[in-house]
């Protein structure tokens, strides 16, 4: 393919026109379900009716008047995050990466305003994935992504995760807080060991630390709670959200308490486009479905419905999958067979999946998904199976 684009992804030579629910047409007619929702963004599936009727109404007022002025449905849309929530304030961004850039400037200055600008650094963990920005690859720490930009951005100490107490060995005078994703998606959908936000938790307590979440593709009910840490049955006080909220409009927004936002004061943070009357008014919309009674109970049920089939399809291709994990509705199938090869087959299957790290094929079926759909999703994954397994015993892949 010829481009003008930065060649920077492996895009597939697919074209999509239209999309309903969980479904999107291709350019030469073809169906595919998708269980790749946009890397876990299109929370509701494609052109929701609720989400196109506000929109277009929305699109007649002024799209844009800048954070000088009053934007009410930015102010509805944090009172909405906040009664969900942990948090008392909201600072609304564009992006995942500016969500989480937005954190870890929070946490910095909630210790520069108690007189400890000394505590600036941030504990994050091996396979974690938090954005694309200078600082974002420095406390994702993956080489692949810090290649040849330079000396990685300063304040960040990695520990392995899951493990409590090389945290508690790398915590210093300099230490601000830590941030982690309660399940790392992009580095294969790997789930905090039971205990482990509780101890980083009471950890962050015992030490004057504040407890950062990345929660930028497990929140707004991808696991069938509001946020994925709310399974830990700990609070932390910090997370950043985008994917999800805005449901395939370019949002974001950083959460915190009053206490640990106390130094974002006049002028410590902007954003032009951050929190425009488009994007949060289609937030809104996305919470009028999310927040309904009994939504993500549902999410949940049919997470533990997708689970069992998955199980039962690792029982039938042991040879293809070597392990199914997730929650909700996030799910990671590590293969036997390179990942990228088993997205593709499953693309020839008529399915659309994501792949990650350590050799994971993520399923993110969108949350308005119906259990015949995920029957038929997991029917097409079976026919990628049977033809991987045919073409690992030819030896065209490994």
């Amino acid at each position: 393919m010829v481009s003008a684009l930065f060649p920077t992804y492996p895009r597939a030579d697919l074209a999509f026109e239209k999309g309903e629910g969980a479904w999107l047409v291709a350019s030469d007619g073809e169906r595919y379900l998708d269980f790749g929702s946009g890397v876990a963004v299109n929370s509701l599936g494609h052109a929701h009716p609720h989400l196109v009727g506000t929109l277009n109404a929305a699109a007649a007022a002024p799209w844009h008047v800048s954070n000088l002025f009053r934007v009410p449905s930015a102010e509805r849309l944090a009172e909405r995050l906040t009664q969900a929530t942990f948090a008392d304030l909201v600072f609304f961004t564009n992006s995942g990466a500016e969500a989480v850039e937005c954190a870890i400037k929070t946490a910095r200055k909630y210790h520069a305003a108690n007189g400890q600008p000394e505590r600036y650094r941030l504990i994050t963990f091996e396979g974690a994935f938090h954005g694309r920005t200078l600082a974002t690859i420095a406390a994702g720490g993956n080489p692949k992504y810090l290649d040849g930009f330079g000396p990685p951005v300063d304040g960040f100490d990695q520990a392995p995760f899951g493990d409590l107490a090389a945290v508690r060995a790398l915590i210093s005078p300099q230490t601000a807080g830590i941030l982690l994703e309660p399940i790392q998606g992009e580095g294969g959908v790997r789930a905090a060991p039971p205990g482990f936000l509780a101890g980083l938790r009471a950890l962050c307590d015992a030490q004057g630390l504040l407890l950062v979440v990345d929660e930028v593709q497990t929140g707004v009910g991808r696991t069938g709670r509001f946020l994925a840490i709310e399974h830990s049955g700990v609070a932390p006080d910090i997370a950043a959200l985008a994917k999800g909220i805005g449901g395939g409009f370019p949002l974001g927004a950083c959460l915190a308490t009053a206490e640990a936002a106390k130094g974002m004061t006049l002028g410590a943070h902007g954003s032009t486009y951050g929190g425009n009357p488009l994007a949060t008014a289609v937030g809104n919309a996305v919470l009028d479905i999310v927040l309904e009674p009994g939504f993500l109970e549902r999410v949940a049920r049919l997470g533990g419905l997708f689970r069992q089939k998955l199980a039962e399809l690792e029982d039938r291709y042991p040879q293809v999958i070597e392990s199914v994990r997730g929650e909700g509705l996030i799910f990671g199938l590590e293969t036997r067979i390179p990942n990228m090869a088993f997205a593709a087959a499953a693309r020839a299957a008529g399915l659309l999946t994501i792949p990650a790290s350590g050799n994971v094929v993520r399923l993110l079926p969108p949350l308005i998904v119906s259990e015949n759909e995920i029957a038929e999703g997991v029917r097409r994954l079976e026919i990628a199976c049977a033809a991987s397994t045919r073409e690992k015993r030819a030896g065209a892949i490994g």
